[in-house]
């Protein structure tokens, strides 16, 4: 599934071109989606394809079209503080994205089928907290992964204000996913092959709304034990934070507001990037010219220059025998101005490299 947009060369131009074709469409969703690169959660053969709008699928390992995570994330109206549970959690891409807007007090669960792909979603948030500085940009609620089927949740687990399923989803199962509901919440699956957000109005009250036709694997049935019961899938309890990782949640967003209202007075010119350029690409074609005259045809093939129309005169590649100039050639990496005020706190080491959560950069 997939295929709606054009392939982009990194992720940035991927969700360059989702913008553009409208899938993503508010700041919110484009913020998390710029924050987490699509490649980290391919196997390294396979990198080369991470920025196509295509499905990817190795073994039990699978990801969704980005398309299709885009109309997710934009039907599912994510707000910070809120709870979500994400149902075939799968390699916790998207589950990572939804952390980075829920914020430190939400709540993000994940249920995945197969215990190998589970570990494979657990290696990659842990890759994602130590490498990343979107990490630091953001406030981010941690994912935590449990194996099991869906199917199978615990009854006396908790509702949800926003659930989302990866695996196509039947009509006598529409009754038990709706249960895993808050009042006022909304749950986003593929249903009968329609992507499908409903929204719970109230007690016995739901609004439905079809977004997108849409091809998935269906759910597995679980299967039954020798004693005829389920294996009930038990997900994690509330968590309730302690004052140390309070204080240090304060003073990371402390942090945050001075850097802010230092660029705002201009003390500071914010990170330090180096905008990012885009080449001109010329392609070359084989244009048919075909001329009538009286009853006869000429027909001749020519080979022409196309370009791309959306290309802007700052973008083009340097001319033939002009080397570009050294910050073109090596541009200067982003700068963590989070990571730098805190080390330059007057405090003890041992608590700085507690309020960068043991990140070595």
């Amino acid at each position: 599934m997939g295929g709606a947009v054009s392939a982009g060369e990194d992720n940035d131009e991927l969700i360059d071109n989702l913008k553009e074709a409208q899938y993503i469409r508010t700041e919110l969703v484009e913020q998390a989606f710029r924050a987490v690169d699509r490649a980290d959660y391919y196997l390294e053969e396979f990198r080369e394809n991470a920025y196509k709008d295509l499905a990817w699928k190795h073994g039990n390992i699978h990801l969704s079209a980005p398309c299709i995570y885009s109309e997710v994330m934009e039907a599912l109206d994510l707000q910070p503080g809120l709870s979500f549970l994400n149902l075939g959690s799968g390699t916790g891409y998207l589950s990572s994205m939804v952390g980075l807007i829920l914020g430190p007090f939400g709540v993000n669960h994940g249920v995945e089928l197969h215990p190998d792909v589970t570990e494979y979603a657990k290696q990659k948030l842990d890759f994602f907290i130590r490498t990343s500085d979107s990490f630091d940009r953001f406030d981010f609620c941690e994912p935590s992964f449990v194996t099991g089927n869906c199917l199978e949740i615990a009854p006396d687990c908790s509702q949800y204000d926003r659930v989302y399923c990866g695996a196509g989803v039947r009509r006598e199962h529409e009754d038990y996913m709706k249960s895993l509901l808050k009042v006022g919440g909304i749950l986003v699956m593929p249903l009968e092959e329609k992507l499908t957000k409903i929204t719970r109005t109230g007690p016995s009250a739901w609004e439905t709304k079809k977004i997108l036709a849409v091809s998935f694997a269906p759910l597995v049935q679980p299967p039954r034990c020798e004693s005829g019961k389920s294996r009930l899938v038990h997900l994690p309890p509330p968590a309730v934070r302690s004052l140390q990782d309070l204080a240090r949640i304060a003073i990371r967003a402390a942090v945050k507001r001075a850097i802010r209202q230092e660029a705002a007075s201009g003390s500071v010119g914010g990170p330090r990037t180096t905008p990012r350029l885009k080449r001109r690409r010329v392609r070359r074609r084989r244009m048919e010219t075909i001329v009538f005259l009286d009853k006869e045809v000429f027909a001749s093939r020519i080979s022409s220059p196309s370009e791309d129309s959306g290309c802007e005169g700052p973008d083009e590649e340097p001319r033939e025998g002009e080397a570009p100039s050294p910050a073109e050639a090596r541009p200067e990496p982003p700068v963590n101005l989070l990571r730098e005020k805190v080390l330059g706190l007057p405090l003890p080491e041992p608590l700085k490299r507690y309020l960068l959560y043991h990140r070595d950069k």
